[in-house]
């Protein structure tokens, strides 16, 4: 299933903020799925340095993950599909010091 990232712009210093959006996303998606939408949260990271929490979901479709975002009352500045494992292999030196969520 394809994955998507959404993105939510918080202070460097909310993380209790981010950590409860990730709850409530995780919430959303799971009652979407529970009514038949195929959207799961993966799994949320919280990167205080660049003020974002990146949420990552595996769905059928954009606009699964649009509904989650909404159900879950996020306030995604950015929703994008990224890309299949095949098209990119990031190096060690792309990956960002993130904070995982619940």
């Amino acid at each position: 299933m394809p994955e998507y990232f959404a993105e939510q712009y918080f202070s460097r210093t909310d993380a209790a903020g981010a950590r409860s959006a990730a709850v409530a996303a995780r919430h959303a998606a799971e009652q979407l799925a529970r009514e038949g939408t195929e959207v799961k949260l993966v799994r949320s990271v919280f990167v205080p340095e660049d003020e974002t929490c990146i949420f990552i979901y595996e769905a059928d479709s954009l606009d699964s993950v649009r509904v989650a975002a909404e159900r879950g009352a996020l306030a995604c500045e950015h929703i994008a599909r990224a890309p299949a494992e095949s098209d990119h292999k990031p190096g060690p030196d792309e990956y960002s010091r993130g904070v995982p969520l619940p």
